[in-house]
């Protein structure tokens, strides 16, 4: 049921526009009740295909998100995991139109972090101290040898002499060349994380090596230095005041929100923090030791899976194939926690840990401890969110065995009467992101920070374009083809948004004008069965379609490139469907707003192409427009210095005022920058328009003068504020497109450069031409007579200066002569050719 665009236009055969408003509210609650309802997602608690999603209240999502261990910079990695997150949360706010409360903690206990400040501390004490030269370098070498003997044995088993920095690259290559080459442990299959984590080991003491081979053991050598000053003074530690660590964890707290703010991902509902929660925390172990399912060992706490499952309970649900998976246990109960005994089951993990020297702590009742990992979380959600939540995420490297354990301990506390309890409705886990087919990770440092990749390779649009073209809980690897078809859509997008609202400046009409036109869609009764509306019809339904089938993003990003090049054939039908153009236009803007793409646009995302920055930062219109006015003046003042013969075309353009239409937008609300910057820009290009139209009849010097300004006008003047002149042909108006001054900057500069390299290539070629010209006549100078007599192979000639006899004094062989006579005749020709030239010398 369709509207057809043209009506728009006609009041007398439309229906009330207060009518057509209630009409279009009831049509889309229906239409987004339906969405809701037909709504299936991947479940990890459920494998398989997708699962019906069910809310635990209609229309209202309660969600819960693992964030992040705050003790590094963000990576890449996080990015995949939070963009992902977001795009979800987006759609299933501003598309299907839940009210989703969205809680994220912040992980800033744990053992990562006490080992990071608490070496950072170390090491800077160590660089206070005043060491001889030879002091440091036995201790460098001291830390070399204990961080091979613990991270890289090979180096050092079975072996006579001590390692040293002679002997390290050998026995390095020895022993792990395999693996540097890019082979595996085993020598079968792919290399892995085991296989990134030796290369990290060894760069590490590669780079050791070097600094300490230059006497520089504090300036290169910090990452084998850190581990053995803790093995050293760990204990010398006052961890009373904890400043050591909430110093570290705050910073990169505040690093990490940085970090998403710039990726576009939307802030949590409610954010919490370990280190304001460990009363409760205390409490929660409390309650699940008094039910049984938990004992307390040499003052830490440990849960108790048998007596989980004696109840009747299912311990890791997630991944029950994981649960004997050694590594897996170690990990997750942190490096930290490996001297501590008294567990009952190997898998037995720890809800509070009893401290160390040197580790934070806090009261409870079985002593000075800490919380354990996976507690947090079960805590913090419960807190927040209640006995029961829709949605539970985080990476998928987090379901075995945090989750597992989430779910185990939060089950425990929660159940009553042998009867198990369901805390998590939907556990969501998104890919990993690989790099040479191991995740991305701090822990093995084969990661690129967020930062750094925004500041070099990617914009915050580029990357999560890269996350859209895969599904959310699939991994991912970026190869120079995913980054090929990404930049390939980007284009394709903008392309689209710039060409439409080029062609709606042409027409002279405001980007307004068809505002309802997408909301009118499917309410009229009549339906069109082809051109523009019609497909864009059919992309609204396998948009929902792949919406609603798990977040299907790659199916939504096929259906955007399908609609605009179906579109773009329509732009360039010569009776072209302006209204229906803006109508898809104006849906593909929601659709990515709703995606996330856009960082200026705000919900419901109505407007037209990529929002402008001017927008979002609420710039007052005289300042958002002055670019415009300035670039405006700057051109009308040049041409009224040429003496231009006159007409009532040009007089008229001379004195335009773009001023008061400029004054009516902003008292009709628009803000804008590129609305207001029309008038100024539609003047400049009509006076420019002009001024091309005249060169062909001016006199020669006021041509060169009027095509110069013209140029400069298209290239310079409003290249430089984000402003493309396409120039078209048969005397039609150039069309203002709206670039980005960067973009149009650098392909001004690349077309610059081209012109250059070809003018160098031009030159080049003239002077070799020129080269070869005077080698030809030097050569040609020479009388044949005299062409041979130079040459030490010969001792003999005749009187035309032919050789006779070779240099033993042998006669020429005859076959050897009729060569030389094929060049001696090739040289009198030339020589003539030389004589006729330039004469005799």
């Amino acid at each position: 049921m369709i509207i057809l665009a043209s009506l728009l236009f006609k009041r007398t055969t439309l229906v009330p526009f207060q009518t057509r408003v209630l009409l279009r509210r009831n049509f889309a609650t229906r239409q987004i009740s339906r969405a809701m309802d037909s709504i299936r997602v991947h479940n990890s608690l459920r494998p398989g295909p997708p699962v019906p999603f069910t809310p635990i209240e209609k229309g209202k999502i309660s969600w819960y998100a693992c964030g992040p261990t705050v003790y590094d910079q963000s990576h890449l990695g996080h990015a995949r995991n939070y963009v992902s997150t977001d795009i979800i949360r987006r759609i299933l706010i501003h598309y299907f139109g839940f009210d989703v409360k969205f809680v994220m903690n912040f992980t800033d206990i744990d053992d990562k972090i006490i080992l990071r400040a608490r070496r950072q501390r170390l090491l800077e004490n160590e660089k206070k101290k005043q060491y001889t030269d030879a002091e440091l370098a036995e201790l460098g070498m001291a830390a070399f040898r204990a961080y091979a003997k613990s991270n890289l044995p090979k180096l050092v088993e079975g072996q006579d002499a001590p390692l040293d920095l002679e002997n390290y690259p050998a026995r390095r290559d020895a022993a792990y060349g395999q693996i540097l080459a890019g082979g595996t442990l085993t020598g079968e299959g792919k290399p892995g994380d085991d296989e990134a984590k030796l290369k990290m080991h060894i760069s590490n003491m590669t780079a050791a090596a070097i600094a300490m081979g230059g006497n520089q053991v504090f300036s290169g050598a910090e990452e084998i230095l850190l581990p053995y000053f803790d093995s050293l003074y760990k204990e010398s530690i006052d961890t009373s005041d904890q400043t050591i660590f909430t110093s570290l964890t705050q910073f990169m707290e505040n690093e990490f929100t940085d970090d998403m703010d710039a990726l576009n991902v939307l802030r949590p509902d409610v954010v919490t923090r370990v280190t304001e929660y460990v009363p409760q925390i205390a409490s929660f172990v409390e309650k699940v030791v008094e039910k049984g399912f938990a004992y307390e060992a040499e003052g830490s706490v440990y849960f108790d899976i048998s007596a989980f499952e004696r109840s009747g309970n299912t311990y890791a649900r997630l991944r029950p194939e994981s649960r004997n998976d050694r590594s897996l246990q170690e990990e997750g109960e942190g490096s930290l926690g490996k001297s501590l005994g008294g567990k009952r089951g190997a898998g037995d993990f720890a809800l509070w840990k009893k401290s160390k020297p040197g580790e934070p702590y806090w009261p409870s009742k079985w002593g000075n401890g800490r919380p354990g990992w996976h507690i947090e979380c079960s805590v913090m959600a419960s807190d927040v969110l209640g006995s029961q939540m829709d949605f539970h995420s985080g990476g998928i490297d987090l379901a075995f065995p945090h989750h597992d354990n989430e779910l185990a301990q939060s089950e425990a506390y929660y159940c009553e009467h042998g009867h198990e309890h369901t805390w998590v409705n939907y556990f969501l886990h998104m890919g990993h992101l690989s790099i040479s087919g191991s995740k991305m990770s701090k822990s093995l440092k084969n990661f690129q920070t967020i930062k750094d990749a925004l500041a070099s390779t990617y914009t915050a649009r580029s990357m999560r374009i890269v996350f859209l073209l895969g599904r959310w809980n699939d991994g991912v690897e970026i190869t120079p083809s995913m980054r090929t078809q990404a930049d390939s859509w980007e284009s394709t997008v903008n392309n689209f948004f710039t060409n439409v609202k080029s062609l709606l400046v042409e027409a002279n009409e405001p980007t307004s004008t068809l505002k309802s036109g997408v909301d009118a869609l499917s309410i009229a009764d009549n339906k069109q069965t082809d051109g523009p509306l019609a497909d864009l019809e059919q992309a609204k339904k396998e948009v929902e379609a792949a919406l609603t089938n798990s977040f299907d993003t790659p199916a939504v990003m096929r259906v955007i490139g399908d609609i605009i090049r179906k579109t773009n054939i329509h732009i360039n039908a010569a009776d072209v469907d302006l209204p229906a153009i803006e109508t898809v236009a104006r849906w593909v803007t929601k659709i990515v707003g709703i995606l996330g793409l856009d960082a200026n646009a705000s919900p419901p995302y109505d407007g037209l192409g990529w929002a402008s920055a001017a927008v979002s930062a609420n710039i007052a219109p005289a300042e958002a427009v002055r670019p415009y006015e300035t670039a405006y003046n700057t051109v009308l003042s040049d041409a009224k210095s040429l003496d231009l013969p006159s007409s009532e075309t040009l007089t008229s353009l001379l004195s335009q005022s773009p001023e008061q239409e400029f004054n009516s937008l902003v008292e009709s609300g628009v803000r804008d920058p590129e609305q207001l910057g029309l008038p100024y820009l539609r003047a400049t290009s009509k006076l420019r328009d002009e001024l091309r139209r005249m060169a062909p009849t001016a006199a020669p010097e006021l041509k060169k003068s009027i095509l110069a300004l013209s140029d400069r006008i298209r290239d310079f003047d409003l290249t430089n504020i984000g402003v493309y002149l396409d120039d078209r042909p048969d005397g039609q108006p150039s069309l203002i497109k709206f670039i980005p001054a960067a973009e149009l900057i650098a392909a001004r500069e690349e077309k610059e450069a081209e012109k250059a390299e070809k003018a160098r290539a031009k030159e080049e070629a003239r002077l070799a031409r020129e080269k070869a010209e005077a080698e030809k006549w030097e050569k040609a100078k020479v009388p044949p007579q005299d062409m041979f007599k130079g040459d030490d192979k010969f001792s003999e000639w005749d009187a035309e200066g032919m050789p006779t006899k070779l240099k033993d004094g042998s006669e020429v062989p005859k076959a050897q002569t009729k060569k030389l006579k094929k060049e001696w005749d090739r040289q009198k020709k030339v020589h003539g050719e030389y004589l006729t030239k330039f004469g005799r010398s």
